[in-house]
């Protein structure tokens, strides 16, 4: 029995550990100081220090409620990592495109918190702060459409687009390329 409590203790213990405590050699900056978490890497490719990113991010999956969206976090830590890599902030150009589930993401406290039993958007202070470095966000209108989010529920900033495809082309034929994570 007492084998059983010790097990039973462990595993509650290893689930109730934050899912965001940051890996070992991982550390958030130089940009952002609270989020974009990256390690250092003794890389075999080098990046020329006048690379210029101008790169798309989709984003179509809801964040756990409250909590920071994952692929937003993922676009301050591809600034992080650069600019720690020594590539300057001015050139990295980032969209975030938003679609599905994850429009309400984007979405002021009111809203946000109707849909999310009183919760706080936690992706909000990251998309203001990603926001002053140049880094843009379009919402698919179709999604805001069928998640009946209307233009006064978004956060300042956020930019309604026609559709998450048209965001898409018209960034393509603009020289973004399309992160696939």
């Amino acid at each position: 029995m007492k084998i059983f409590q010790t097990s039973l203790l462990c595993i509650t213990l290893m689930i109730s550990m934050p899912a965001s405590a940051q890996l070992e050699g991982f550390t958030t900056g130089p940009i952002f100081d609270d989020f974009g978490p990256n390690a250092p890497v003794d890389s075999d490719t080098l990046l020329a220090q006048d690379t210029q990113f101008k790169i798309a991010f989709d984003l179509a999956k809801k964040a756990e409620t409250g909590k920071l969206n994952r692929s937003i976090e993922s676009a301050a830590r591809f600034i992080n990592m650069h600019v720690a890599a020594g590539i300057p902030v001015e050139n990295i150009k980032l969209a975030i495109v938003v679609h599905g589930s994850a429009s309400v993401d984007l979405t002021q406290a009111a809203l946000y918190g109707q849909r999310n039993a009183g919760a706080a958007n936690g992706s909000a202070d990251a998309i203001a702060a990603l926001q002053k470095y140049g880094v843009t966000f379009h919402l698919c209108g179709q999604s805001a459409a069928a998640h009946k989010i209307s233009k006064s529920d978004l956060l300042p900033g956020v930019k309604l687009d026609l559709s998450a495809m048209t965001t898409h082309a018209q960034l393509q034929q603009q020289g973004y390329t399309l992160n696939p994570f």
